[in-house]
């Protein structure tokens, strides 16, 4: 089941449910007090990816109200992890999802700061620099990275005060879908060792950064804040 994404720019959508799981295997509804999987046709619901964790919100139907405790995404199907609540669930029920904006924002920038920490690392210790992986989530982002060894207190204060001179630039954050071939030859930077074929999505921020990525982002550098390294370990 394709499911159409359009979280980047809305945070509630009108939907079908077109498949429930329960239990790893499909079913035609689901009851109060259960948990289970809800597929729907289009979702503003980001599922976890990327190193970006999934969205949480709520499912509404008619009056009642059941909790997204998490969001997956396998391929191009989009899976709700629902606790139903105080009513039964079928498939081709018309159901609302609301995205939990705030703790979206928070997630997006994180994910940004990302952003922002791989242009002050390759600034700082050199353009050898490559992210590896990362964890972002509404409370913190853990970033890795490849460098020929540990960073001392004097590059990590620096890095610090790079990436906060980023955010306050509050430089424009914009999105653009095109040929990976152009993305390259604009400089676009990937995840080391990820293979990317086709279109792809790559994200400027100013002319700070630009970064092949499908993650959510805040629309300004300026909305992070504030940055600061808590830990650095090899």
């Amino acid at each position: 089941i394709n499911t159409e994404f359009t979280g980047y720019n809305k945070y509630e959508e009108r939907c079908r449910i077109k498949a429930i799981i329960k239990e790893g295997k499909p079913v035609n509804e689901i009851a109060d007090a259960a948990t289970g999987y809800v597929i729907t046709d289009i979702s503003p619901f980001y599922g976890e990816q990327g190193g970006q964790i999934g969205d949480t919100g709520t499912l509404e139907k008619d009056s009642s109200r059941c909790g997204i405790i998490d969001t997956k995404i396998v391929e191009s199907t989009i899976l709700h992890a629902v606790e139903v609540k105080g009513c039964l669930l079928k498939v081709g029920d018309e159901v609302t999802l609301k995205v939990d904006v705030k703790r979206r924002h928070n997630i997006a920038g994180h994910h940004s700061a990302t952003h922002l920490l791989q242009a002050a690392l390759r600034e700082v210790l050199g353009p050898h620099v490559e992210q590896s992986g990362s964890y972002v989530s509404d409370e913190s982002l853990r970033f890795d990275f490849s460098h020929f060894k540990d960073l001392d207190k004097r590059e990590i204060e620096r890095v610090e005060d790079v990436v906060n001179a980023y955010i306050r630039k509050a430089a424009g954050v914009s999105t653009s879908v095109m040929g990976i071939g152009e993305a390259r030859c604009m400089g676009a930077i990937a995840l080391f060792g990820e293979k990317y074929s086709g279109t792809v999505r790559v994200v400027f921020m100013g002319n700070i950064s630009k970064e092949l990525c499908g993650g959510t982002h805040v629309s300004s550098t300026g909305e992070i804040g504030l940055f600061k390294i808590i830990s650095e370990s090899n």
